[in-house]
């Protein structure tokens, strides 16, 4: 038999991992950008399926049912996100005679949209938030806010992920965001339907994960918190939630099971829940008919292989629910690595990987390595760092520990704000609700480059020697003895990395405060519109411009040296 993976990124590479480990045979599908990349490597045989575009690629079903046909694969593993809740891409696998490994189709329509989820909801008696039906204008919306009470969450009813989202504070910001969410949820979900739900301000994320067998047997594997959110998608999650009675931990496994058993639930989803810290009472609101990106810290905590459940039950060869024991032990803890900028508002970063490097003592799901070019058009996750331990402080020191060791290099990441994040004292002691990184203070120790200059290099000292015989040149800083005075004059070690600036030097934002010194040739250097003195220390504070201006005396290359060096990844001895 051979399976189809209709995805990409790390939960491809996880699925056919699985697959292998079953003895069953794997198909990936690729775009041109995904050529070279990770599952398509791993997989027994791999189809081109389009354009790098995800609407030329991995969202053509044609071009997916096509793929499974031309190599005899018999089922379809959708993972998460793309087509993984695409009533329609299920009907037309079935169609082909093609098992679909997750939901039915009438599953995914019940509650894939919101306000349909929400009537399911209140006829099984789960507690709802105050909100309304589907909105048909902009004066309605206004009207029915009023009646709920600001602040309000706009809401997208299709789709997820965060997208179609947009807290209102007043009438004038829902007017704003009205037609922005109705055209999002179009062009993102070709559904325009929206709706008001009231917003907690002190609240917390907490889902429940389910398993059902089609037959109206459903288990519930769990709860996970996921509050710690920026821009309303998800960043660390971790199971179980900490600060949750006994009672009402198990009133959220019931109810999300209540609700799963409603519809004879299929194959794996969640029940998403947002938790009141104040009044200490949790509301439904809404389901995923897939895979989780988080599944892994269930998973962790169980011990249950939750995407070879999902395979063996399209299988019919799962093990009787009703027989099943699962009693979580342990603490697991989960942080996404995204290919992003926090500085920079998180702007997305793409481009070659020079260096990545994992520790081996805890979990990470990767569809990344060396070598390997993250292209701008898809989903910005490189990489799921899991950590467990015996409870919550145990896990939150290897976590701590796994993103200080991670090597990403090549693009800017967010794993030291992830970092940043593990150290707050309010998320140590589980004090974080979903507006946490809203004020959360983060100063990654970067330079900006606003300007490069004529020749402007990474250089260390000796630099990289002692390759003759393989063809590369001896290389290093140039005037290597003034190299070394400007370390020194900072205490940094001999082989701390600097720059050597060629004739015109660079512009250098700086965005945390330092020491720097320049040295060698003398330029007509500023920081922030003043002269800089060459051969002696310089404070440097958060946001100082650096303009190392041109060389004007005793030869044409100068050398800045920073407090500590400049990291980088080592290529044959040298960075």
């Amino acid at each position: 038999m051979k399976v189809l993976v209709a995805n990409r990124g790390e939960i491809a590479c996880r699925i056919i991992r699985t697959l292998k480990k079953l003895g069953i045979g794997s198909v990936a599908i690729y775009s041109d950008a995904d050529k070279y990349s990770k599952h398509v490597d791993m997989a027994d045989e791999a189809v081109r399926i389009g354009l790098p575009q995800v609407k030329e690629s991995y969202l053509k079903i044609e071009a997916i049912l096509n793929a499974a046909k031309s190599t005899g694969a018999k089922a379809i593993h959708p993972g998460y996100g793309l087509l993984s809740e695409n009533a329609d891409f299920v009907e037309a696998c079935e169609k082909e005679g093609l098992v679909f490994m997750g939901p039915t189709p009438d599953q995914m329509r019940q509650f894939s949209l919101k306000h349909t989820a929400r009537e399911i909801a209140k006829n099984e008696q789960a507690p709802l938030l105050p909100g309304s039906d589907l909105i048909n204008t902009q004066e309605e919306a206004c009207s029915l806010a009023k009646e709920i009470g600001f602040p309000v969450m706009l809401k997208s009813t299709a789709g997820g992920g965060g997208i179609g989202m947009q807290l209102c504070w007043s009438e004038e910001e829902l007017i704003r965001a009205y037609e922005p969410v109705r055209r999002l949820g179009n062009n993102n979900f070709a559904n325009s339907g929206i709706f008001l739900e009231k917003f907690v301000q002190n609240a917390r994320h907490i889902e429940v994960q389910i398993f059902g067998d089609g037959r109206g047997k459903v288990i519930a594997l769990g709860e996970r918190d996921c509050s710690v959110q920026r821009r309303n998608q998800k960043v660390i999650e971790e199971t179980p939630a900490p600060h949750l009675s006994e009672e009402l931990r198990n009133r959220l496994l019931n109810t999300a099971i209540r609700l799963a058993k409603a519809v004879s639930y299929r194959s794996a989803g969640t029940v998403e829940f947002v938790y009141d810290v104040d009044d200490r009472q949790f509301y439904f609101l809404e389901v995923n008919t897939r895979l989780q990106v988080e599944h892994c810290v269930t998973e962790e905590v169980t011990g249950v292989d939750i995407v070879e459940w999902m395979i063996r039950l399209a299988m019919n060869d799962l093990e009787d629910l009703d027989t099943l024991q699962v009693t979580p032990q342990g603490a697991s803890i989960q942080a996404r690595i995204y290919a992003e900028d926090p500085h920079k508002d998180f702007q997305p970063s793409s481009g070659l990987l020079t260096r990545v490097a994992f520790p081996q003592d805890v979990r990470v799901d990767t569809w990344i390595e060396s070598g390997t070019e993250v292209s701008a058009f898809y989903d910005p996750l490189l990489a799921k760092v899991i950590a467990k331990g015996e409870n919550r402080d145990e896990t939150l020191g290897r976590l701590k520990a796994a993103l200080e060791s991670i090597r990403i290099d090549g693009i800017e990441t967010n794993k030291d704000y992830l970092s940043r994040i593990v150290t707050e004292e309010a998320f140590r002691e589980a004090r974080h609700t979903t507006r946490f990184c809203d004020n959360l203070i983060y100063k990654p120790r970067t330079i900006d480059v606003l300007e490069a200059g004529t020749q402007t290099t990474i250089q260390d000292y000796p630099g990289r020697v002692g390759y003759w015989n393989v063809g590369v040149p001896p290389s290093g800083p140039f005037d290597s003895l003034a190299f070394r005075i400007g370390n020194r004059i900072l205490e940094n070690a001999n082989d701390a990395a600097g720059l050597e600036i060629t004739v015109a030097g660079p512009t250098l934002r700086f965005n945390h405060d330092t020491i720097i010194c320049l040295c060698g040739a003398k330029s007509n250097a500023t920081l922030g519109g003043k002269k800089v003195a060459f051969w002696e220390p310089i404070a440097v504070r958060e946001g100082d411009v650096l303009d190392c201006g041109r060389v004007e005396e005793h030869g044409c290359r100068s050398y800045l040296t920073v407090k500590g060096g400049l990291d980088g990844p080592s290529y044959l001895g040298s960075k």
